[in-house]
């Protein structure tokens, strides 16, 4: 379940197009993403999605300049901004390569985002993954939410060619980084709180985003500066991993490694790995005692995938080693009925 104020920019479509990721995505459409809104639904689902790095796909929104958004105004105009240092836009799609293709057709600055960069999508599908090396984290792929599709993944990695590397990260309080989406958040939505707007939202369990605008008024100036201060240390610490390997791969919704990378903003890659089976629906809400999750007997056969995450401003290796690894999963082409 997606928190109602992240609103993948969707509509019905014939399933049967080529890029179409599924029955309710259209193919020349994008996701938005601040806080791992675009690497939740493909894991669970028959995608591929790209999050994009900070700035690579631009534009202006109407009344507020997105940092991340996208030089196709139809898609701009109808972007919802949450968080402006940490939102971007991406494509979901059925295969990597096709996400490579929508990523690159809405790369490119704006002269009316202040946050723009010039810059450029570096990407040679013919390019080699052999000795690429790829960082994965032991224990991670040991504990909840890994499955045994995510250490068959690093198996995998060896089979195609590159090599897998044990890296680790300091244990410092990720989490405090949210302080910073709760903040923008809440200013973004600012006149809807003061409303009284937000009362018309269907989410009001503790954590959903009409309480976090409300709690969010009382947070403190100079917590607010500690946790930019501790983003700047977590991008020092992601460039000491980077500089010795060329990509991670990680558990999709893996909590330390969604909020990095939301707020360092390096790219990702998530991309279906295999199949396991739910005997429970999924949300990302507290338990509401009012509204339990449904369970299913006999438990259901749903898609998992795996994230990459890449370098900055170099894309390449880690859609190369994206491409690589969906060949040798062999389930991207399985779909339900129908679609």
């Amino acid at each position: 379940m997606l928190p109602p104020v992240s609103l993948p920019i969707a509509k019905p479509t014939n399933p049967a197009a080529v890029a179409a990721p599924g029955p309710a995505l259209d193919p020349d459409e994008a996701s938005s993403s601040s806080h791992g809104f675009m690497v939740c639904p493909p894991n669970q689902m028959s995608l591929s999605a790209s999050a994009p790095r900070l700035s690579l796909a631009t534009s202006t929104a109407p009344a507020v300049c997105r940092r991340f958004t996208t030089t196709a105004s139809s898609l701009g105009t109808r972007a919802m901004t949450l968080c402006w240092s940490l939102d971007k836009l991406g494509p979901m799609t059925r295969t990597v390569e096709d996400a490579m293709l929508v990523l690159h057709a809405i790369t490119g600055p704006d002269a009316g985002d202040v946050a723009s960069v010039p810059s450029h999508l570096d990407f040679d599908a013919s390019a080699s993954v052999a000795g690429l090396r790829v960082g994965y984290f032991p224990r991670w792929m040991n504990e909840n939410p890994a499955t045994a599709v995510d250490r068959a993944a690093v198996d995998v990695v060896k089979k195609v060619g590159m090599v897998p590397v044990e890296v680790s990260i300091p244990d410092w309080p990720y989490d405090s980084l949210d302080l910073i989406l709760f903040a923008e958040g809440a200013a973004a939505f600012e006149e809807l709180t003061l409303s009284g707007g937000l009362r018309e939202l269907k989410a009001q369990v503790p954590d959903a985003w009409p309480n976090i605008f409300r709690q969010a008024r009382f947070l403190s100036a100079v917590d607010f500066v500690q946790a930019d201060r501790l983003r700047r240390k977590v991008a020092e610490e992601m460039a000491r991993l980077f500089s010795q390997v060329g990509l991670l791969l990680v558990p999709s919704v893996r909590d330390e490694m969604l909020t990095i990378t939301n707020f360092t903003g390096h790219p990702a890659l998530v991309l279906r790995a295999g199949f396991v089976e739910a005997a429970k629906a999924r949300s990302d809400w507290a338990p509401d005692p009012n509204h339990p999750l449904p369970t299913f007997n006999p438990p259901r056969r749903v898609p998992h995938g795996v994230t990459l995450i890449g370098r900055l401003f170099d894309e390449g290796p880690m859609v190369n080693a994206g491409m690589a690894l969906e060949r040798a999963f062999g389930v991207v082409g399985e779909r339900p009925p129908g679609f």
